[in-house]
Order: C-alpha cells, then sequence, then structure tokens
C-alpha cells in the first residue's frame, strides 16, 4: 500500500465491543467474573457482578460517556459523522473492521495502531479475572486484524499486576504472530520499571521483537474532588487535564536510569499519547544529572542516547514539540489522530497536519506522519 499517513495512536475501547464477548469466551470458572451488558431503564451498561461500571454500550470514549451535543467541540465534530447515533442504533462501526476502514479514510489515514482495554480491565479491581479478560481481548484483537494486516497493527494489553501473568500472554501472543507490540498496563502501583522483577518481561519482549508501549493515563489525582466547589472542581479538573501528559516523564526516567535498554539495547519503547514538547527538557535534564551525579548508575552512554537509538513518542497537536525536532529526533516521533477518543482530532487529522507541519520540510514530515511507524511496525 502507498501510505502517507498511518496513526500511531488509535484505541479500541470496551464499550463498542461484542455485548457477550467476555461472558462467551471465559472458562467456566472465570464467566460469572467477566464484564457484561445490563439493560437499565435509560439504555445499556457495561459492568462486572462485583460493581464495576464501564460505561453505556457504544458510548463516548473509554469510559463510555453518553454524548452531550456542545460540551466537548471535538465530540461534536464525530457526532457530525453520525458515530454515536449509529453506535444507539447497534451500529458498531469502531469495532466492524470494514467499518473502522471507512472511518479512517474519511480522515485520509491509511493504517492505524491499535491501544487497548487496559482502563477497563483495572476497573474490574480482579487480577485473575483481568488476565482472563485480557487474554480474551487479545484473541478478539488478533481476529479482529486478521486480513487488515496492511490497516490494523494491535496491540496485546498486557497485565502488569503479575510479571508471570504478563509473560505467559506475550508468548502466548507472540506464538499466534498476528499483533505488532505489547502494552503493558499502566498503573500508579505497579512496581518501579527499574525493579528487577520486570526483567523476564524485558528479555521476552526483546527476544520476540515486540515493541512495548506504556500509554498515558494521567498523574495520580490528589483533589477531593466532592469537597470542593463547583468552580474549583472544574478549576482542579483543568489542572488534572492540562497536565496528563507529563505524568509520562516518570516511564521514561525510570527506563532510561534504570539501565534497561542498556541490557536490552534490541528492545523498542513506546510511549503513547505522552506528547513531545516536554521531552527535550527531561532529556537535557537527565543528561547534565547523569554527567553530574549518578555515573554510577549502570550506563554506557549518556540517557538521551538511548532515547534516540530505542525510544518513541506519539502525539496528536505539539506545535511545540515539533519545532525542537533537532533534539527530539526526527526517527523518534510519530502522529497519532487518537480515534475515537473526544480529545482527538478525528476526521480532521489532515487540516491539524498540515497546519502544524507548514514550515518542517515534506521529507520531515513524510517520517513523522507515516515512515517511523511503517518502519517500527512493519506494515506495508
Amino acid at each position: 500500500m502507498d501510505y502517507q499517513v498511518i496513526s500511531a495512536d488509535c484505541h479500541i475501547d470496551l464499550p463498542w465491543l461484542p455485548e457477550d464477548l467476555f461472558v462467551s469466551q471465559a472458562s467456566a470458572e472465570m464467566k460469572s467474573r467477566m464484564p457484561f451488558v445490563e439493560e437499565k431503564s435509560d439504555g445499556k451498561y457495561w459492568t462486572s457482578k462485583n460493581g464495576a461500571k464501564f460505561g453505556l454500550v457504544n458510548g463516548m470514549g473509554s469510559a463510555g460517556r453518553k454524548y452531550v451535543p456542545g460540551q466537548i467541540h471535538r465530540s461534536d465534530r464525530m457526532a457530525e459523522q453520525g458515530l454515536y447515533s449509529d453506535g444507539e442504533k447497534g451500529i458498531r462501526r469502531l469495532t466492524t473492521p470494514e467499518l473502522r476502514v471507512k472511518d479512517q479514510d474519511i480522515d485520509g489515514v491509511k493504517a492505524e495502531v491499535l491501544y487497548g482495554v487496559l482502563g477497563a480491565s483495572g476497573r474490574l479491581d480482579d487480577d485473575e479475572a483481568s488476565t482472563e479478560m485480557l487474554r480474551i481481548y487479545n484473541e478478539w484483537l488478533a481476529d479482529f486484524c486478521e486480513g487488515y494486516e496492511d490497516r490494523f497493527a494491535g496491540l496485546a494489553s498486557i497485565p502488569s499486576h503479575s510479571v508471570d501473568d504478563a509473560v505467559k500472554e506475550i508468548e502466548r501472543v507472540a506464538k499466534r504472530g498476528k499483533l505488532k507490540g505489547i502494552e503493558v498496563a499502566n498503573s500508579h502501583e505497579m512496581a518501579p520499571l527499574f525493579d528487577p522483577s520486570w526483567e523476564p518481561l524485558w528479555a521476552l519482549a526483546e527476544e520476540s521483537r515486540l515493541p512495548v508501549h506504556y500509554h498515558t493515563i494521567g498523574p495520580r489525582i490528589d483533589y477531593d474532588f466532592e469537597a470542593l466547589a463547583p468552580l474549583q472542581r472544574r478549576q482542579a479538573f483543568a489542572v488534572h487535564i492540562t497536565g496528563f501528559q507529563l505524568a509520562m516523564s516518570k516511564i521514561l526516567m525510570e527506563l532510561l536510569y534504570g539501565g534497561v535498554l542498556e541490557s536490552h539495547p534490541q528492545m523498542k519503547v513506546v510511549i503513547g499519547e505522552s506528547g513531545i514538547g516536554w521531552i527535550p527538557y527531561i532529556l537535557d535534564h537527565m543528561d547534565l544529572e547523569w554527567e553530574d551525579q549518578f555515573k554510577d548508575l549502570t550506563l554506557t552512554m549518556r540517557p538521551s542516547e538511548y532515547w534516540r537509538r530505542q525510544c518513541y513518542a506519539t502525539y496528536q497537536s505539539d506545535p511545540i514539540g515539533l519545532r525542537l525536532l533537532d533534539i527530539l529526533g526526527e526517527e523518534n516521533i510519530m502522529w497519532g489522530s487518537d480515534f475515537p477518543h473526544p480529545d482527538g482530532v478525528w476526521p480532521d487529522s489532515r487540516e491539524f497536519i498540515d497546519r502544524e507541519f507548514e514550515q518542517i520540510s515534506d521529507e520531515v514530515r513524510q517520517k513523522i506522519v507515516c515512515d517511523n511507524a511503517a518502519n517500527l511496525y512493519r506494515l506495508g
């Protein structure tokens, strides 16, 4: 295929999956602990018997919210394309391959990288059930991508509550060979990435040539929203949303300072939907601190050199970051539309790209909006 634009950050969300998927595919002892759909007076909702909430069937975004006109401009743009009204009719445009391809054609996107349901699996609050849920999802995703390998690069959703469970799932996914990478659950509770317990995962990821992904989940929320006045709640939420992507600096620093990439030079790492404007500062400051006081760490190069050799970041709109490509590296950045999330840029991706690359050469633009992802995920 003649690729011009590849989105390196798109999503499959649980609310749009087949309603009987998890219960029908779970082992006998796990069926009662799986997400299922419940009919209520105002619609059908995903839930579980332990009280987890996953949102409205075919609802908006990863949380399955109800679309309310006029609240979010980007959601209004998606609604204009009939996405939510079709969802209300039971037309699963996001999880029917031929319909999803048509939606990407609207946006001028010829292939997409698919992040998964790790956030939803965490809401189960049941580690054993979560492992089973992710196994079922990964099998469904492999089936979804089969026959559309030139359009979809699926990422297997991998648990982080147990390295043993993670390794078993990576082995299974690698054996089937349909998915193009692994996304490890990003959690505030997981062990630091420099903890030796992760070593089997790094070794297997390197051996299987599956890039390791961590997607932004935002910083830990320290505000007591219930105790705040209405205006203060909005202010607190604005602070949280604006700083959402900066939390990924911790992932990056743990990997680099922790010597993970020193020990596994063939492993590739992607921080998804992280934005890029903050990364040059972090890399420069890591180099400074390493030179000044941390030469005793198990590194043979400056932290920024590992970044250049093995790391990638995705963004959807970041004109500040695009001014800093000489520090970031033209080969280390990938654009993504964040489809179908309400802070994404579908169906206006080409407009965003054209505007933000106005002062950047066509050669560099081609790398960032297409070639880097094509090479990493072996598309085409």
